[in-house]
Protein backbone atom coordinates (compact mmCIF):
# COMPACT_ATOMS: atom_id res chain seq x y z
CA UNK A 1 0.00 0.00 0.00
CA UNK A 2 1.14 3.39 -0.66
CA UNK A 3 0.95 5.08 2.60
CA UNK A 4 3.08 2.69 4.14
CA UNK A 5 6.14 4.62 1.84
CA UNK A 6 5.07 8.14 2.29
CA UNK A 7 6.14 10.60 4.52
CA UNK A 8 2.90 12.14 4.66
CA UNK A 9 -0.66 11.27 4.15
CA UNK A 10 -2.79 12.54 1.26
CA UNK A 11 -6.03 13.62 2.11
CA UNK A 12 -9.18 14.09 -0.03
CA UNK A 13 -11.65 16.75 0.71
CA UNK A 14 -14.68 16.37 -1.71
CA UNK A 15 -18.35 17.05 -1.37
CA UNK A 16 -21.06 19.33 -3.67
CA UNK A 17 -20.29 22.65 -5.11
CA UNK A 18 -21.23 25.07 -2.16
CA UNK A 19 -20.07 23.23 0.54
CA UNK A 20 -16.61 24.62 1.38
CA UNK A 21 -14.01 22.42 0.00
CA UNK A 22 -11.55 25.00 -0.72
CA UNK A 23 -12.26 27.35 1.96
CA UNK A 24 -11.92 24.48 4.18
CA UNK A 25 -8.53 22.85 2.42
CA UNK A 26 -7.09 26.30 2.31
CA UNK A 27 -7.55 26.81 6.40
CA UNK A 28 -5.57 23.15 6.57
CA UNK A 29 -2.78 24.11 3.95
CA UNK A 30 -2.24 27.06 5.45
CA UNK A 31 -1.59 25.39 8.83
CA UNK A 32 -0.12 22.06 8.20
CA UNK A 33 1.86 22.70 5.54
CA UNK A 34 0.29 20.26 3.09
CA UNK A 35 0.16 21.53 -0.64
CA UNK A 36 -3.89 21.84 -1.26
CA UNK A 37 -4.50 21.04 -4.88
CA UNK A 38 -7.58 22.10 -6.09
CA UNK A 39 -8.42 19.69 -9.13
CA UNK A 40 -10.70 22.28 -10.81
CA UNK A 41 -8.27 25.14 -11.06
CA UNK A 42 -5.62 22.52 -11.93
CA UNK A 43 -7.93 21.60 -15.08
CA UNK A 44 -8.73 24.90 -16.01
CA UNK A 45 -5.24 26.10 -15.65
CA UNK A 46 -3.91 23.52 -17.90
CA UNK A 47 -6.70 23.00 -20.18
CA UNK A 48 -7.81 19.37 -18.97
CA UNK A 49 -10.80 19.28 -20.55
CA UNK A 50 -12.45 16.62 -22.78
CA UNK A 51 -16.29 18.24 -23.81
CA UNK A 52 -19.12 20.20 -22.11
CA UNK A 53 -21.87 19.35 -19.58
CA UNK A 54 -24.50 21.52 -21.13
CA UNK A 55 -26.86 20.90 -17.90
CA UNK A 56 -24.48 21.64 -16.13
CA UNK A 57 -22.81 24.52 -18.24
CA UNK A 58 -19.28 23.16 -17.45
CA UNK A 59 -16.45 21.63 -18.86
CA UNK A 60 -15.82 17.97 -18.10
CA UNK A 61 -12.68 17.19 -16.89
CA UNK A 62 -10.21 15.13 -18.78
CA UNK A 63 -9.85 12.34 -16.11
CA UNK A 64 -7.20 10.37 -17.63
CA UNK A 65 -5.17 13.39 -18.23
CA UNK A 66 -5.77 14.68 -14.72
CA UNK A 67 -4.95 11.23 -13.25
CA UNK A 68 -1.31 11.22 -15.12
CA UNK A 69 -0.87 15.18 -14.08
CA UNK A 70 -1.04 14.18 -10.03
CA UNK A 71 0.07 10.61 -10.01
CA UNK A 72 4.18 12.03 -9.57
CA UNK A 73 2.51 14.93 -7.33
CA UNK A 74 1.00 13.01 -4.64
CA UNK A 75 3.59 10.18 -4.12
CA UNK A 76 5.60 11.78 -1.21
CA UNK A 77 2.33 12.13 0.42
CA UNK A 78 1.57 15.66 2.30
CA UNK A 79 -1.52 17.08 -0.28
CA UNK A 80 -4.79 17.71 0.00
CA UNK A 81 -6.94 17.14 -3.10
CA UNK A 82 -9.93 18.72 -3.35
CA UNK A 83 -12.70 18.02 -6.09
CA UNK A 84 -16.32 17.69 -5.91
CA UNK A 85 -16.20 13.95 -6.95
CA UNK A 86 -14.14 11.10 -5.93
CA UNK A 87 -14.82 8.31 -8.01
CA UNK A 88 -11.88 8.83 -10.61
CA UNK A 89 -8.86 8.89 -7.77
CA UNK A 90 -7.15 5.56 -7.48
CA UNK A 91 -7.84 3.93 -3.78
CA UNK A 92 -4.52 4.00 -3.07
CA UNK A 93 -3.74 7.80 -3.06
CA UNK A 94 -5.70 9.12 0.16
CA UNK A 95 -5.05 7.92 3.63
CA UNK A 96 -8.18 9.65 4.27
CA UNK A 97 -11.13 10.95 2.67
CA UNK A 98 -13.67 13.94 3.89
CA UNK A 99 -16.91 14.29 2.56
CA UNK A 100 -18.03 17.86 3.32
CA UNK A 101 -21.97 18.14 3.79
CA UNK A 102 -24.38 21.05 4.08
CA UNK A 103 -28.05 21.36 4.35
CA UNK A 104 -29.97 22.43 1.66
CA UNK A 105 -31.71 25.43 2.39
CA UNK A 106 -27.75 27.24 3.28
CA UNK A 107 -26.49 25.57 -0.38
CA UNK A 108 -29.39 26.73 -2.15
CA UNK A 109 -28.52 30.33 -0.65
CA UNK A 110 -24.59 29.65 -1.33
CA UNK A 111 -24.77 28.28 -4.61
CA UNK A 112 -27.48 31.23 -6.13
CA UNK A 113 -24.76 33.19 -4.77
CA UNK A 114 -22.36 32.05 -6.68
CA UNK A 115 -24.54 32.37 -9.88
CA UNK A 116 -26.05 28.98 -10.33
CA UNK A 117 -29.44 28.69 -11.78
CA UNK A 118 -31.72 26.34 -13.60
CA UNK A 119 -30.76 22.95 -14.12
CA UNK A 120 -26.93 23.26 -12.48
CA UNK A 121 -28.12 24.37 -9.30
CA UNK A 122 -31.13 22.20 -9.22
CA UNK A 123 -28.94 18.97 -9.68
CA UNK A 124 -27.06 20.08 -7.23
CA UNK A 125 -29.27 20.50 -4.45
CA UNK A 126 -30.19 17.14 -5.54
CA UNK A 127 -26.71 16.03 -5.31
CA UNK A 128 -26.72 17.00 -1.99
CA UNK A 129 -30.15 15.95 -1.13
CA UNK A 130 -29.97 12.56 -2.12
CA UNK A 131 -25.98 12.21 -0.73
CA UNK A 132 -25.10 11.19 -3.75
CA UNK A 133 -20.78 12.19 -3.12
CA UNK A 134 -21.33 10.69 0.16
CA UNK A 135 -22.18 7.53 -1.33
CA UNK A 136 -19.85 8.05 -4.23
CA UNK A 137 -16.86 7.90 -1.95
CA UNK A 138 -18.56 5.42 0.31
CA UNK A 139 -18.24 2.87 -3.30
CA UNK A 140 -15.06 3.92 -3.69
CA UNK A 141 -13.00 3.88 -0.38
CA UNK A 142 -12.23 1.49 2.03
CA UNK A 143 -15.22 3.02 4.70
CA UNK A 144 -12.52 3.05 7.76
CA UNK A 145 -11.18 5.93 6.16
CA UNK A 146 -14.08 7.89 4.70
CA UNK A 147 -15.70 10.13 7.32
CA UNK A 148 -18.55 12.81 6.78
CA UNK A 149 -18.47 16.03 8.09
CA UNK A 150 -21.21 19.28 8.21
CA UNK A 151 -20.41 22.40 6.90
CA UNK A 152 -22.95 24.65 7.70
CA UNK A 153 -21.54 27.15 9.56
CA UNK A 154 -18.01 29.35 10.77
CA UNK A 155 -18.59 26.82 13.63
CA UNK A 156 -18.11 23.72 11.62
CA UNK A 157 -15.77 25.20 9.56
CA UNK A 158 -13.76 26.02 12.73
CA UNK A 159 -14.05 22.43 14.04
CA UNK A 160 -13.68 20.75 10.46
CA UNK A 161 -10.33 22.65 10.63
CA UNK A 162 -9.29 21.39 14.39
CA UNK A 163 -10.43 17.69 13.58
CA UNK A 164 -8.64 17.45 10.62
CA UNK A 165 -5.43 18.67 11.81
CA UNK A 166 -6.02 16.36 15.04
CA UNK A 167 -6.01 14.10 12.36
CA UNK A 168 -2.84 14.79 10.71
CA UNK A 169 -0.93 15.04 13.98
CA UNK A 170 -2.21 11.60 14.90
CA UNK A 171 -1.00 10.37 11.86
CA UNK A 172 2.00 11.52 11.78
CA UNK A 173 3.15 10.38 15.26
CA UNK A 174 1.25 6.65 14.99
CA UNK A 175 4.05 6.68 11.23
CA UNK A 176 6.64 7.75 13.40
CA UNK A 177 6.70 11.52 11.56
CA UNK A 178 6.05 13.29 14.79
Amino acid sequence: MMSICRKLPNILVTGTPGTGKSTLCSEISEISGFEWLNVGEIAKTDHMYDRRNDIMQSPVIDEKQMINELEDKIADGGKIIDYHGCDLFPQHWFDIVFILRTNSTTLYNRLVAKGYQGQKLEKNIQCEFFQTLLDEARGSYNNKIVYELPSNTPDDMEDNVEKICQWINQWKLHNGHG
